[in-house]
């Protein structure tokens, strides 16, 4: 087994911690806009197509160097929240494109995506599916050489900035997951409405809003993969974005872990540093070894994807615990520095608030155990 990177990934790696160190803005205040400034320097950069071909204008790397491009994106990078939603772009809207669209379709849209002069947000989910995403309520009729779409769509990531949405909707909700297709929708389609932002506890300038589809006429071009090849292009998409994704929070945690040490050796308690007792050494080990125990599990289901795999169990296991290691390892972060850990003014209990959703979006911890349950055969 080869643990060593290339000299490519290397640079990578290196240049983007560099460009996030120095080029991305810092947390910003809650209900700040989104950084359109930020977005489209991480398009100049090619962070936005790290994964799409380069003949549609990106960079064309594999799952694994792309998880380390991403993983360096937010170690550098202290807005978790644009991190996240340059990722909720490119895993979960762009890359079905890439997959599942028809060449016409790919170069009209993925040189704007891959460049961040365009946004896209993937629609899915409906406010009584929940997790159960192929229960949808979202129709979309046929008409000649259009489907007229109707449905609304709940918790969408970009929504309100989005120019193209992923929206998935069926002929036949009794059909379930058979009868699902996915649509590109642009955002200035007759009908569309997009809901007004809602607040959320972390990840704050990562946009997030309902979306609302009444009588939108979508040409049957915009489709990608054929009719009912919804639950196929989505599955598709989760597996990149559970993966890939996650890579953020792994660098977030590297980041985190620095700083702890840092704070460790400097604040003393009984007249040494407090990271000299036991009681605060032990709970920076256990950080550590989940960081890296998430780590090699999230570049084991990457070179998984990479050779041809499902990777089914793979990817579940990994984010599931990266997900589950950010949230420990922030309550860790914060019980260290005490006081300064809850106030907000330090900025500890930040990686706190962005943390807990990632158990949540992208099949929350308890769909992932449900799939290594079946892939154990259980």
């Amino acid at each position: 087994m080869d643990f060593s990177w290339s000299e490519q990934q290397r640079d990578l790696y290196a240049s983007t911690l560099d460009f996030a160190r120095s080029e991305l803005r810092a947390s910003p205040e809650v209900g700040a806009d989104f950084p359109r400034e930020s977005w489209r320097r991480l398009g100049e950069m090619g962070l936005l197509g790290l994964c799409v071909p380069e003949d549609y204008g990106g960079m064309g790397l594999d799952a694994v160097t792309t998880a380390r491009c991403v993983e360096a994106l937010g170690r550098g990078c202290t807005d978790t929240g644009l991190v996240f939603s340059a990722a909720a772009h490119l895993f979960a809207a762009v890359m079905p494109i890439v997959e599942h669209g028809s060449e016409e379709l790919k170069r009209r849209l993925l040189p704007k995506l891959a460049s961040g002069e365009w946004i896209a947000a993937n629609a899915i989910t409906e406010a009584e599916a929940g997790s159960d995403v192929f229960a949808l309520k979202a129709t979309a009729r046929p008409d000649g050489e259009h489907v007229v779409i109707d449905g609304a769509k709940s918790y969408v990531t970009n929504g309100p900035v989005a120019d193209v949405f992923v929206f998935y909707a069926t002929r036949d909700p009794a059909q379930g997951f058979m009868g699902v297709s996915a649509f590109v929708v642009h955002r200035d389609t007759p009908g569309l409405q997009v809901g007004r932002p809602i607040a959320t506890m972390g990840l704050d300038s990562s946009p997030i809003s309902s979306v609302y589809c009444e009588g939108c006429r979508v040409p049957l071009a915009d489709r990608l993969g054929g009719d009912g090849r919804g639950a196929e292009v989505f599955t598709g998409s989760m597996l990149w974005e559970r993966a890939c994704l996650f890579a953020a929070y792994v660098g977030a945690m590297d980041r985190q872990l620095d700083e702890v040490v840092a704070h460790a050796q400097q604040r003393k308690q009984s007249r040494k540093p407090i990271g000299k007792h036991q009681a605060v050494s032990h709970r920076i080990a256990d950080m550590l070894l989940r960081l890296e125990a998430a780590r090699l599990l999230l570049y084991r289901a990457c070179w998984s994807r990479d050779q041809g795999e499902a990777a089914v169990l793979e990817v579940a296991l990994a984010k599931l615990a990266v997900s589950e290691a950010a949230v420990q390892s922030a309550l860790d972060a914060i019980q260290i520095h005490g006081g300064m850990g809850y106030a907000r003014e330090a900025g500890v209990e930040r990686a706190l608030r962005d943390a807990v959703p990632g158990t949540i979006f992208s099949g929350t911890s308890e769909v992932q155990r449900n799939l290594v349950a079946r892939e154990l055969g259980l």
